[in-house]
Parts: structure tokens; sequence; C-alpha cells
């Protein structure tokens, strides 16, 4: 969209030279934890009879002499202002050389590396901390109070490990420091450096194991006496929650922390907490309470850039809900504000977001949304002093998103010349400051802008830049970054589809077929990845020549103006072909045929819909198909495409599974052996009777005992059917196949996605510790898991990602299960002819699921889609 105020063209600023983001806030209140440690506990001086050190008296008066300097720097550091506070430790640091005085030194240069590390210059920060480090190991006495500046070093060096891509020895630093902080007795460092380990554990994608530290953490919070520690720890632990999205026990830690701050009577961190907590409530959608929070700093706070923080995330809510009589009376108090505040990374950082935020406003101004005064001249302005004053302190990272947004400014009103040149700008230096997030963002910008330009081989070149990028950020787009607020669907997703179109548009190339695949299947992890925040999907490639020679892959994946498909056919070239449509028409068929299918609408227009998407999907490769004489289509299905069954598609005289055995993979790996038949013992639970506002299943009763005809088995039924007992049978045996035929419901969100038990609940989540035995190889992983009387959560478009994580937690070959509701009666009669089928080695699971399909399909009762096509296999179909 074109900014009025940009008709004009704009010169460049003389300074040589959106992806949608949003720089996060946190004001002040974002300082790491290990700063806490630092910067606010008191200075250590070191006991006497140490032979190569000075003694305690003279360490005393060399501080007190140098306690200006050091006070100082931490002043600056805390508003921010890492160069001025470097400079100051710069100076404390000759003064102490000069004195040969070698504690004071380790002290000073661990300060003078947190200064660097903040200003992106990561290599001085490393030799610094490796200079403390090294005067240490001259030391030849160790007490106590060395003991505690050498981990108070080594949390910073794990700060700077962690900053250069290197988590896992960032971790075992963070462990040393803990080893020595747990030696000399200090709990609130031990504390510190374990909640280090966390954040590491997180960039690591293991939120899981995060989340199970920082609970510990909780615990051992709760018995220590109350302090501003112990207030400001809470609250790094509550942010550190909000960010692994659990926001229950977030919110819990940071009111914890609130009652320490109002008890001990210290605004400052009563401001802070505030704040955070409407953070907090922004997630949940609690917009007025926190528009109340973040007024309430602006209240409460003495610290002009605390105010800011807060006025400007409250600007952002009140845009969102068009409050445009409050949005324009807060615009000059955040001018006003921002005019008060030296060169610092909040500064710059504030500046950004407020141009960012008023370029949303002014797209509502130009859509007629917003009856406002146009504030498109200051936006330009705000930019080039953020870019102005990054360069003034040297802040690298600053600058890059500085000269990015700018750049988005000139590509909106097509002055892509001028775009590019900021955007490269942007990008040299993530790439000199090897910063993947960054060089994903501009990348992904300079992809936009070659596009634009008709530069195709450019824009894919840029659009593998950054999909590289994202695939190294991997566990670290899961979670909410300190700087970047990356949103999945609006700014990581897209980055995958752009990628994919701009590699398709150049036909049947091999090469760039080849790498949309993988492109296809890395969008399938990075789905599910952001749907458990949590990167615990292992992706093994196996080449299907050697699992099924007979079985095609094919590939759908909506585009904004086209529905493309890559088809996979063993010992052949890969083929795709397009239809023209837009994103709209495609889910608004997919929608239509979906209510259709599932509530047993109108055959008729089941039939007509139905053959519209075999045109799209199935048609254009039947020829290959035949004359490959394929056996089994394999789905790696997109968006709305997953919450319907692919074996309901009709050609207008059978449906798909009357011709193939149909099975679904999310792109995960593939376990090479078809079912072991030595011994198929099944685990079998339901409920017949209704349950926790559930309705009844007097069918259930017939399924199981046609489950326990055709196999040996052991039975849960009703009462019986708890998850302790449940538990109990899985981990006393191997069990090839679990049948649960009880409610459950798939949702896009996994907190509302479990299985019915008698008095509660199996959420996605304990599904880890139920199969834990078969994940970790202590029993035989479950070959096939059947859950028969689930259902996607009704309206979630999103549903399906809950059916693809149960399956996953699971760790079972197979799935099968029901996309929809379905009569009861129908359900056990498919579920007994789909076992006995089983029961035939010579077939498939997919064939089996087939036979037992075309049987109830044979029913006059029972032969709409609604009956038969609801159940789909994931995963392995042999």
């Amino acid at each position: 969209m074109k900014h009025k105020f940009l008709n004009k063209k704009i010169s460049l600023p003389n300074f040589g030279l959106s992806s949608k983001r949003k720089i996060k806030i946190y004001g002040l209140f974002g300082l790491s934890i290990i700063l806490t440690l630092l910067l606010v506990t008191k200075d250590i001086s070191v006991v006497a009879n140490q032979p190569n050190l000075p003694n305690s008296q003279s360490i005393t008066q060399q501080l007190d002499n140098n306690l200006d300097l050091l006070q100082q720097g931490k002043n600056y550091y805390q508003k921010g202002q890492y160069t001025e506070a470097a400079k100051i430790w710069e100076q404390a640091l000759k003064s102490y050389q000069d004195k040969k005085d070698s504690v004071s030194q380790v002290q000073v240069l661990n300060y003078l590396a947190l200064a660097y590390q903040d200003l992106g210059k990561i290599p001085q920060a490393q030799t610094t901390i490796t200079e403390s480090l090294n005067l240490l190991k001259t030391w030849k006495t160790s007490d106590n109070q060395s003991n505690l500046l050498l981990a108070q070093a080594l949390n910073t060096q794990g700060t700077i490990e962690l900053l250069q891509g290197q988590t896992e020895t960032a971790i075992d630093t963070w462990k040393q420091a803990t080893t020595i902080y747990e030696r000399a007795g200090d709990n609130t460092g031990k504390l510190i450096s374990q909640i280090n380990q966390a954040q590491g554990l997180q960039n690591l994608g293991q939120y899981r194991r995060a989340k199970t530290l920082l609970e510990e953490l909780i615990a051992a919070l709760q018995s220590q006496p109350d302090s501003l520690l112990k207030a400001q720890s809470l609250r790094s632990l509550g942010v550190a929650l909000q960010t692994i999205g659990d926001l229950k026990q977030s919110k819990t830690a940071l009111e914890k922390s609130l009652a320490i701050s109002q008890k001990l009577n210290s605004p400052k961190d009563v401001s802070a907490v505030v704040f955070s907590l409407g953070n907090i409530a922004q997630d949940l959608a609690e917009y007025d309470v926190a528009i109340g929070n973040y007024q309430e700093v602006v209240n409460l706070s003495p610290e002009i850039q605390e105010k800011l923080s807060a006025q400007l995330n409250q600007l952002s809510v009140l845009v969102k809900l068009q409050r445009w009589e409050a949005v324009e009376a807060l615009i000059p108090a955040i001018e006003n504000n921002l005019a008060q505040l030296a060169a610092s990374r909040p500064a710059i950082y504030a500046r950004i977001n407020f141009a960012e935020t008023l370029m949303t406003i002014e797209e509502q101004i130009e859509s007629g949304k917003a009856s406002l005064t146009s504030n498109n001249p200051k936006i330009a302005e705000l930019l080039v002093t953020a870019i102005q004053q990054s360069r003034e302190i040297k802040d690298s990272r600053s600058e890059a998103y500085a000269l990015q947004e700018l750049g988005k400014l000139y590509q909106d009103n097509d002055q892509l010349a001028e775009a590019k040149k900021l955007t490269q700008k942007a990008q040299n230096i993530a790439q000199e400051m090897n910063a993947a997030d960054l060089l994903a963002l501009t990348a992904t910008q300079s992809g936009a802008i070659a596009k634009a330009q008709g530069d195709i081989d450019s824009a894919i070149a840029a659009y593998e830049t950054a999909f590289n990028n994202i695939q190294s950020l991997r566990g670290d787009l899961v979670a909410i970054s300190t700087d970047v607020q990356f949103d999945f669907k609006e700014s990581i997703e897209p980055i995958y589809r752009e990628y994919v179109g701009l590699l398709l548009e150049r036909g049947d190339n091999q090469k760039n077929l080849k790498q949309a695949r993988q492109v296809i299947e890395a969008l399938q992890i990075a789905e599910l990845d952001n749907y458990f925040r949590d990167a615990c999907v292992d992706n093994y490639p196996v080449n299907i020549d050697k699992i099924d020679v007979q079985a095609a892959v094919i590939y759908p994946i909506i585009l904004s103006d086209r529905l493309e498909v890559i088809l996979s056919i063993p010992k052949q070239p890969l083929h795709h072909y397009t239809t023209k449509l837009s994103k709209k028409q495609v889910e608004n068929t997919l929608r239509h045929l979906y209510s259709y299918m599932s509530r047993g609408y109108i055959r008729e227009e089941s039939f007509r819909l139905s053959q519209r998407l075999y045109t799209w999907l199935i048609a254009p490769a039947e020829e290959r198909l035949n004359s490959n004489n394929v056996k089994t289509l394999v789905f790696v299905l997109d968006g709305l495409l997953r919450n319907l069954p692919m074996s309901a598609l009709h050609d207008g005289d059978r449906y798909l599974i009357e011709k193939y055995n149909v099975a679904l993979s999310p792109g995960l790996q593939l376990f090479p052996q078809g079912l072991q038949r030595k011994k198929l013992d099944i685990l079998a639970a339901g409920l017949t009777e209704a349950r926790q506002g559930f309705s009844s299943l007097p069918a259930v009763t017939g399924e199981i005992k046609g489950v326990t005809k055709e196999f040996p088995a052991k039975t849960l039924l009703n009462q019986e059917f708890t998850r302790d007992k449940f538990k109990k049978e899985l981990d006393s045996q191997s069990f090839p196949i679990v049948h649960l035929a009880t409610h459950g419901q798939f949702s896009s969100n996994p907190q509302e996605t479990f299985l019915l038990t008698w008095s509660d609940r199996i959420s996605i989540l304990d599904f880890d510790r139920l199969f834990q035995k078969r994940r970790l190889g202590i029993l035989e992983p479950v070959e096939l898991l059947v859950m028969s009387a689930c259902q996607t959560a009704t309206g979630d478009n999103r549903a399906t990602l809950g059916l693809a994580g149960l399956a996953l937690r699971s760790g079972a070959k197979s799935t099968i299960a029901s996309l929809w509701s379905v009569n009861d009666d129908s359900t056990a009669n498919l579920m007994k002819e789909f076992y006995q089928q089983l029961n035939n080695p010579q077939l498939s699971k997919a064939e089996a699921l087939r036979q037992a399909q075309i049987k109830i399909m044979a029913n006059p009762l029972y032969q709409h889609p609604y009956f038969w096509a609801s159940f789909v296999l994931v995963g392995n179909w042999l």
C-alpha cells in the first residue's frame, strides 16, 4: 500500500547508503537476569591470606576509590546507554591495571564484556571475558569469594556463547557456574545460572525440558525469604514461562513477584512486574486489563524509558481495538517522551516500534477505518533518527532493524531501487553479525523486492537464504524472541509459501521441484513445532522407492493465486501441475465440502464438490499413476485440505478409495517396515456410558468385542479406563496395537486436544508420559494407534494439527483416527471389518482400511461419505 506522503519520492537520507514483525517492547524490564546478579548485588571483595592477591583492606579501599566510575557505568548500562557504560568501565579498567588490582580487573572486565555484547561487538566481548577468565586462572588459591567471581564470569561467558550460536556450549558453561555457586553456598547465583540454562534449552527448542527446570526453580524460590532479588527472579521466570506459552504459570510467578515488590515498597519493581502482567493480558486477549496495566506503569514509574515502553504497548492495543480518540490523544505523549531520550538501544527500538504502529494507523486511515490526522511525515523521520542513533552508539543490530523498516517503507511506495539499497545494507550488517534471525527477515524482504522487479532468479536466491536461516533458527521461532515477535502464521509460514511459489514458476526443473518438495515438508514440521512450541520433531527423509515401489506421494500446496501439486512416483522424475485459482476460491470449496461431508448433507452436492477437488488434485496425474501401476496414494496435505478425507474424492464414477489405498503423511519420519505380524496383542480401552458432559457410546461394547474377536486383547472399559490403569497396562508389555474407543477432540490449541477417560482427560502432553517407555526404546513402539470416536474442534481450520500431534507424541508408526464425530453404529461396524481385514497377513494397514470402507459404503444405510470417509490413516501405510 502506498502512503500518501510518499506520492512524492523520498530523497534517500545521507547515511551511505515488512515482512510483518514487531519490535517487542520490554523497556528496561528485559535486562538479562545475569545483570540482576552482576549489577544489582554488591561488589565482591576478597578475603585476606591469598598470596597472589592484594589483601582485603586494600581491595576495599580501591573499590571505594573507583566506586563512582563503577556506579556511573551501571547507571548508563541500566538506561540502555551501552557505549557510555563501556567508556566508563574502560577508564575503571585502566585504573585497576595501573594498580595491578587483578580482583577488580576481573569484575570490571565482566561488566565490559556485557556492554560489548549488548553493542553487538561479540568478538570484543569474547576477548574481554576470556581475559577475565584467564586472570582467574592465575589465582592459586580458591575460596568462596574468588569462586563467586569465577561463577559470574562463567555466566557472562555463557551468554556470549549463546549469542554466537553455541547453545550447547553455553548450557555446559552455565552448568559449571551452577556447580560453583552451589559449592560457594550462593543459592541466588545458582538460581540465576539455572534460569540461564532454561533459556538455553528454549533456544534449542527443548521447551519441555526448560519448563521442567523452571518448575523446579519456582519450588526453590518459594522456600526463600522475600527479597527484591527474589521478586526480580520471579519476574524473569514469569517472562520465561510466557515465552514457552505457559501463561497460567507465568501469571502466577508474576503475581508473586508483584506481591513481594509491593511488600518491600519498591515502585520500580512494582512497575516492572505490572508491565509484564500487561504483556500477559495482551496474550490472553484481555485488552482492557492490558491497557490498565500499562497506564499504571505510566503513572507509577519515574523512568521516561519505562513510561514510553508502556505507552507504546498501550498504543498497539488501542490500534488493535480501533479506539481512535484514545490513539490520537496518546501519540503526542509518546512523542514528548521520545524527545527526552538519549541514544540507546531501548530508545532506538522505541522509535522503530512507534514508526511501525504509525504505519499501521496510516493503513487504517487510507482504508477509511480511521478518521485521524495523518502522521505520515513522522514515519521516515523516526526511522532515519533510529538509524543515525544506532550509528552514533555503534549498535549494528538496531541499525539493521531500522534500515530494513525504512526499506519496507520505500517498498510500499514502489520505490524499489531505493528499497533494495536499504534492505541490502541491512542484510549486509546481518551477515557481518552472523545473525540468522536478521538474515531471515532481510533476505525475505530482498526476495519480495526482487520479485516485484521481475528478477525471479534473485528472488529465489534471496528466499533460499531466508529459508536456510529459518531452518537454523528452528527452535527459536517457536517462542517469542527477545527482540522480535515472530508470528508464525503471519511472518514465517508465508516465507515457505513464497519460496515454493517462485521455485514452481520455473516449470518441471528437477532441482527446483526437489527443493520445493523439501520446503513443503519443512513447512509441515515447522507447523508442528509451532503447535507444540517445541522443536521435538526429527525429520529423517526416507526414499519412498525403498519403502513401497507402488506408492506415489502427492504434495498439494495452496498459494495466494493458484493451487500447486507436486507428484512423486518411484523411479520417475518429479512432476507438477497447476490450477489457477485464488486462495479464497480454493478454501471456500474446501469449507463447503467439509460441511456437506461432516454433517451428512445433500449427497449430490458432496459429489459435485468432491469431483471438483478430484479434478484439481488427481485428474492431471491419472495417466502417470496408471502407467506406473501405482496402488497407494500418500498425501502430504496443506492447510484446509487436511480437514478433508482424500478417500472421498470422486471422479464421476468412483470414489478415490475404490481405486487406491489412501494414506496421509505429515512429512515426518517413515518407518520402513510394515506391520510386524508375529503377535498382534491389542490394548483396547473405551467408554460406553455418558461422562463429563459427553454422550454415551453404546455401540462401543460391540466394537471392542469385534476387536478382541480377531486378536488377543487386554480390555479397559468404563470404570476400568482411567489414566493410571491405562499407563500401567501400557508399561506392562509391548502392545503392537492400541485401540481407543472414546470421545476425544483434535484442536489447533494443544490445551484443547484430549481423549476422555472415565474420570478425567488425557491431554496431548500426557501422551509423552504414557508412551514414554516406547519412545525411549524400553518397549517396542506402538505399530498402530486407533482412535475411533474423536473429532476435530468445530470451526477450527487447523484442528488436524492435534491429530498429527497425538500421533507424534505416542510414537506410533501409524495412526487411524476420525476427522469428525461419526454415527456410533457405523463406526463399530467399520472397526470390526477393519480388524477382520487386518488379520489377513497379505493386506497392509492401508489396504485393510480401504476394504473396510468399501464394505461399509456398500450398505445402503451408510453410503454417504459421512459414515465411512472420516477415518484416515496417518503415517506408515504398510
